[in-house]
């Protein structure tokens, strides 16, 4: 069997989830945690950067990191599914790297708060990664994806999206949608229509400064 390393706050752990139970891989993957901060941890072996999600396969090669994983996934589910075939793939690749983007941008943000201390802190530099997801959601806001109607429906992109909407809903408290109201109805909707996205949450809840890196 298949083994995802991850941790389960995590928006990249979390897409991988959601692909898998999508695409009825679920059960053929195995989910184990990983602690980025621990040295000890096989993670640094199965993947130099230490980073997760990372997919180790029934051969024992290992993949990483969300993107890749979901193209092997969804090769493994025959193809075509997460990335469609031909010239509408782009526009899928393009709003998965938005999404995956946003994620990023946030979780920088997460860690400077956790890692430094506050007279280290650099307002400037969270700021400017403020504004990357400021400008990633008004994107999506302005250019709202169809709500996928069923499983066969869904692409790389519209589940990033919703892993990125989820991710800062638990370390933003929501302050997105506040002002993102299509984006709001979007995911009420995707959410309302895909029951593993309610499955793969975790409730919000505050990050001590000095939290390990596994509650990414």
């Amino acid at each position: 069997m298949m083994k995802l390393r991850s941790s389960p706050p995590s928006p990249f752990g979390r897409k991988v989830k959601l692909a898998l139970s999508i695409l009825g891989l679920k059960g053929k993957v195995e989910i184990e945690d990983a602690n980025t901060a621990d040295p000890s941890d096989s993670l640094r072996s199965q993947n130099p950067l230490g980073k997760i999600p990372a997919l180790v396969l029934e051969n024992g090669d290992v993949l990483y990191d969300s993107s890749v994983i979901l193209e092997y996934l969804d090769f493994l589910a025959g193809g075509g599914k997460l990335f469609p075939e031909g010239e509408a793939r782009f526009p899928v690749l393009r709003d998965q790297t938005l999404a995956d983007g946003i994620m990023d941008a946030a979780i920088l943000r997460v860690y400077e708060k956790r890692f430094k201390e506050p007279k280290y802190r650099d307002p400037a530099w969270d700021a400017y990664q403020a504004a990357k997801m400021d400008r990633g959601l008004k994107h999506f806001e302005d250019n709202t994806p169809p709500v996928p109607a069923s499983t066969a429906d869904v692409n790389a992109g519209a589940l990033t999206l919703a892993c990125a909407l989820g991710y800062l809903d638990i370390r933003f408290a929501g302050e997105w949608r506040q002002t993102h109201p299509k984006l709001v109805a979007w995911l009420d909707a995707f959410e309302a229509a895909f029951p593993a996205f309610t499955d793969t949450k975790v409730p919000p809840a505050p990050v001590p400064d000095n939290a390990p890196a596994l509650l990414q």
